[in-house]
């Protein structure tokens, strides 16, 4: 998404995500959206509102653009929202730029954020391990760097798709060290977020030990793409979008944000 021009948003872009963000059930969902794909059923239990309120509330967020639907893989009938994390961060800049250009830079200082005595550890989790959750794998190793540590695994792996790699390759992110890797050798292990980027995993999701934070990213899978040249282009959808989500999140996981602080387990 293309950063929105503030000469533009004046006029109407930044005053509509003013006045959207300004009631608090939508800033809720908003920040319940940021992290982690739930359904309109899950927002009604944590939001304790009623579903006509809840879906009233999604459709004025609908409007501005911040939030994106995914029917679920695992049940058609069902429908995952989450935030569109890079219009969000577009129109929060213009916002900044219109009141003082000093907001709009999008500058954070981490100097104290070194508090923790080791790495954060993620694990993204999927069906077969061999698209969504290796990309993700390997763009949050890129994105982290030495200060995460991060692994993958499937409930039933099978191996690394080509294209995986090969869309990786595409923006310079590294992909030694990825084997797809079986899920059963994870949930004993202590995990501070756990992330599942399959509807079908997440349904049969174990427990694990350290209570991580969950997170789920309805994300569909580009292997499931039958045409070549749609199924190259899914995977740099796919690709793209995790590049965006694992960015936020590395930073979440760094300032060691509370899974109970609203954006939590799902």
């Amino acid at each position: 998404m293309m950063a929105v021009d503030p000469t533009i948003a004046a006029a109407g872009d930044v005053v509509q995500f003013f006045k959207a963000l300004s009631d608090e059930t939508r800033l809720s969902i908003v920040r319940r959206l940021t992290l982690t794909d739930l359904r309109v059923g899950e927002l009604v239990a944590e939001l304790c509102a009623p579903a006509n309120v809840v879906s009233y509330h999604l459709k004025q967020l609908r409007a501005i653009g911040i939030l994106r639907d995914q029917r679920s893989s695992a049940d058609g009938r069902d429908v995952y929202y989450g935030v569109d994390v890079a219009r969000l961060t577009s129109l929060y800049a213009a916002a900044g730029l219109l009141l003082t250009p000093v907001l709009g830079d999008g500058s954070h200082d981490n100097s104290n954020d070194c508090f923790r005595q080791r790495r954060p550890r993620l694990l993204y989790l999927c069906t077969h391990n061999s698209a969504r959750s290796q990309l993700a794998e390997a763009i949050t190793r890129h994105v982290g760097g030495e200060q995460i540590e991060v692994v993958s695994a499937g409930s039933t792996p099978t191996s690394v798709h080509p294209l995986t790699r090969a869309v990786l390759a595409e923006i310079g992110v590294d992909t030694n060290g990825l084997t797809a890797k079986a899920l059963d050798s994870q949930v004993i292990q202590p995990f501070d977020c756990v992330v599942t980027v399959c509807d079908r995993i997440r349904e049969i999701c174990p427990v694990f030990p350290a209570d991580p934070m969950l997170i789920h990213w309805s994300i569909p899978d580009p292997a499931a793409v039958t045409d070549p040249t749609a199924q190259h282009e899914a995977f740099r959808q796919v690709r793209d979008d995790l590049l965006t989500r694992a960015r936020l999140l590395v930073s979440v996981v760094q300032s060691g944000y509370p899974s109970s602080n609203g954006m939590g387990n799902a």
